[in-house]
Parts: C-alpha cells; sequence; structure tokens
C-alpha cells in the first residue's frame, strides 16, 4: 500500500485530482485545512492508471463526479465537518477501517506513533532526572562551601570523624553539639566522649546471668570460636557442669564435631538439633544447666535457609533464647547496615563485634550500633580461647577506633611523602 497527497482550493477540487490520479478504489487517510485550501492523504494499493481529463461542464460535474459521501461509503451531508466528525467518531469507537488492510496498515500507524511518544517521554524523563542530579549536586557543594566558610571547626571535626568511619548522620549530629568556644584539640575530645556516651554497652550480661542464649549471624562471623570462649570462661568461673553447648547448625560440614571438640577440652555437655522440635526437647534435657549456648548456622543475607532458621528461633518453644548478633567489625558499613535489618526480625538482645584484629576502620561498626540502638556486649580480637574476647566499654571502643584513625592518617601521610621524594628524585 501506497500513499500521496494532494492539495486543492477546496474539497471538491482536492477529490477530482485524487479519483483523476488514483481512480475509484483510492482510500481518503485523512483531510486537514492547510494555508491555500484543503490537504487529502489517500491510500492505494496498485499502481493507478492515468485518466484523462474530462472538459468539466455543469452536467458532467454532478453527473460523473461522485460525492464525498459516496467515496467514504456513507451518507450525510457532504462537508469537511461532516467527514471530520466520522474520523473522530471512528477513533472513538474503534471501529474497522473501509478496507481490513488500511484499517491495520493504520493501526500499525498508531501503535508506533505512541510508542515512539512514550519513548520520547522516557528520554525527557532521564534527561531531566540527571539535571535535577547535577543541580543538586551543585548547590549542595555550594552549600558544603558556605558552611566551610562560616564554620570553619565544625566542617574539620565532621571530616575526621568521617575519616574515622563514623557515619555523616552521626558525625554532623554530634558536631552540631560542639562548644564555640573551644580549640580543636579540646573540641576532638569532647567529641570523642559524646560518641562513647551514645552507645550502649552490657556489662557482661552472657556470663553474668542464667538461661539459654543463641549466637547468630552471616557465614564467617565467628560463632563457633565465640561460644567456646564464652564457655571456657564460664566454666572457669561457675565449673564445667554448669554450661552446655547446642548446636542447629546441620549444613556446615564438621559443625558438631568442632563444637564436640571444643566442649570436650572445656568438659561441658554437647548435644544437637536439626529443627524445632529437637531444639525443644534438647533444651529440656539441659534445664537444670545453668547457661546452654546455642551455636547456629551462618547464612548469607539472601540464603532462604537463614529464613527458616529466624523462623524457627520466632517459635513458642524457643521464647525465652536470648538471641545476640555477631557483626564483623572489618565490614563495611552497608554489610552491616544490611545485616542488622535481616537479624532484627527475630529480637536481638545485644550484638558482638568480632575481628577487631582485622579493622582498619572502627568507626563503621560503632555507627551501626548507635543508629539500631544495639547493645554490644563482648568483643573478639583473635583466635585463642579463652584468652581473645573482652567485655565490651563504649569509651575502650571508641578509643581503639581513634588509635585506627590516627595510624591509618599517619600511614597516609608517609606514602604522600615517599611518592613525593619519588618525584622529586
Amino acid at each position: 500500500m501506497k500513499i500521496r497527497r494532494f492539495y486543492g482550493k477546496n474539497m471538491r477540487e482536492a477529490l477530482d485530482q485524487v479519483k483523476a490520479e488514483l481512480g475509484g478504489d483510492a482510500v481518503i487517510m485523512s483531510n486537514k485545512k492547510v494555508e491555500n485550501g484543503i490537504e487529502i492523504v489517500a491510500a492505494y494499493d496498485n499502481e493507478p492508471v492515468s485518466v484523462p481529463p474530462k472538459i468539466k461542464t455543469k452536467t458532467s460535474v454532478t453527473k460523473d463526479t461522485p460525492s464525498l459521501s459516496e467515496i467514504i461509503g456513507d451518507s450525510g451531508p457532504d462537508s469537511l465537518r461532516e467527514l471530520l466528525e466520522k474520523q473522530a467518531n471512528s477513533q472513538i469507537n474503534e471501529q474497522p477501517a473501509k478496507s481490513s488492510v488500511v484499517g491495520s496498515s493504520q493501526s500499525a500507524v498508531d501503535l508506533n506513533r505512541k510508542s515512539q511518544d512514550s519513548s520520547d517521554i522516557a528520554e525527557i524523563r532521564e534527561e531531566l532526572s540527571a539535571l535535577r542530579n547535577v543541580l543538586e549536586f551543585q548547590v549542595s557543594g555550594l552549600l558544603a562551601k558556605d558552611n566551610r566558610r562560616e564554620n570553619p571547626l565544625q566542617s574539620y571535626l565532621v571530616d575526621r570523624l568521617r575519616d574515622m568511619g563514623i557515619s555523616d548522620k552521626i558525625a554532623r549530629e554530634v558536631v552540631s553539639y560542639t562548644p564555640d568556644d573551644t580549640n580543636e584539640r579540646e573540641a576532638w575530645l569532647f567529641l570523642l566522649n559524646l560518641l562513647s556516651n551514645k552507645i550502649a554497652c552490657e556489662d557482661n550480661a552472657i556470663l553474668n546471668e542464667r538461661g539459654v542464649v543463641a549466637l547468630v549471624g552471616p557465614t564467617g562471623t565467628g560463632k563457633t570460636t565465640t561460644v567456646a570462649k564464652l564457655a571456657a570462661r564460664y566454666a572457669q568461673k561457675y565449673g564445667p557442669d554448669q554450661i552446655a553447648l547446642v548446636t542447629i547448625d546441620s549444613f556446615r560440614i564438621a559443625a558438631y564435631e568442632q563444637l564436640a571438640t571444643y566442649g570436650k577440652i572445656i568438659g561441658c555437655s554437647v548435644k544437637k538439633a536439626q529443627n524445632e522440635a529437637e531444639l525443644a526437647d534438647v533444651l529440656f534435657q539441659l534445664r537444670n544447666k545453668r547457661l546452654i549456648l546455642v551455636d547456629t548456622a551462618g547464612f548469607g543475607q539472601r540464603d532462604s535457609r537463614l529464613i527458616k532458621q529466624l523462623d524457627t528461633l520466632n517459635q513458642n518453644s524457643c521464647a525465652n533464647i536470648k538471641k545476640y548478633l555477631l557483626l564483623q567489625a572489618n565490614s563495611q558499613y552497608k554489610v552491616m547496615q544490611h545485616t542488622i535489618s535481616m537479624y532484627k526480625q527475630i529480637s536481638l538482645q545485644g550484638c558482638i563485634f568480632t575481628k577487631l584484629d582485622e579493622c582498619y576502620s572502627l568507626g563503621e561498626a560503632i555507627s551501626v550500633a548507635i543508629e539500631h540502638r544495639l547493645p554490644v556486649s563482648y568483643i573478639t580480637d583473635g583466635q585463642r580461647v579463652p584468652e581473645d574476647i573482652k567485655v565490651a566499654e563504649a569509651k575502650l571502643l571508641v578509643s581503639m577506633a581513634a588509635k585506627l584513625y590516627k595510624h591509618d592518617s599517619i600511614a597516609k601521610a608517609s606514602t604522600v611523602d615517599e611518592n613525593q621524594s619519588a618525584v622529586a628524585v
């Protein structure tokens, strides 16, 4: 099918041109007013056969020339208004065109136009969004520069806290309390003290209480080793017959054997359970023990088995179990945030920071504990059982974070000096 355009001073003249050049099988696609008259778009299937022009007389025009109503196959007033009204009604009611082929072609054209319009709108939205992001970035940069000029000391302190690993939210919050009449050193000490006041710590809660305690956390956080450290400390204080170990890790190879080895060294009972019913039965058997430590399986945050394990710990038979989340202190801030969000579906009593000996920054762990109001119970800094575990203290954590920051700053300064010396040589 091919499409052509015809122009005339009025509708009659334009229709005469269509009939003269394309014949009676042509189909009118659309018409509209233009500057010098009327434009008609007509479609045809076969090449038109030239028709010799006729001498126009009053009788031949009225007799031989078909009316507009005859061409479009309907009756009614032969006027442009009538044609436009019928075309509008046809589009609203989605009636088929005069020819099925023409109707299909027109639908395809409409769909292409709609698709193109949607694509253009989406592209415009993306460009506007990009421009908005750039403007927001520029405005925030200008505001930051203004703030640095107006409050140089506060800006400097915020940068130092960020470098220490403290989140931007907490850094700005604590710096806002800095007294105006202090120097840099006094302000820094004030901020460290304020940070320590914001950290909640439990005073050796696990080893001072009775009951059942489960250690939960992702793979590789050191749950089994931490269970052994706590059990050894508890056995030293109350005797090995007052402590029992239970594992519900049926996924890791030799998980029970590893815990049983620790139990043999400590001299305490070790049991295993694979589901809620077995766990409830084991806990009933060990009900006379002063403390029962439960070692759980470690799963990634996206592992469906994690949800199953958390559901087990949420059952009524496990309602009295206190859960402590183990967090690797050397993890990224976002990783710890997501970990806490996943495990918060069970009621967490507190958390334990592990692998502090592998940390280059401790501010991230401090930030998530403050933001989630999660008490810190213990910290571990090595593999030795039971030596490498300490009761968490807020001032100790902040002091360690400041030392790591200072050590890292010195290392960076030394690297810069070495690079400058190399360039000079």
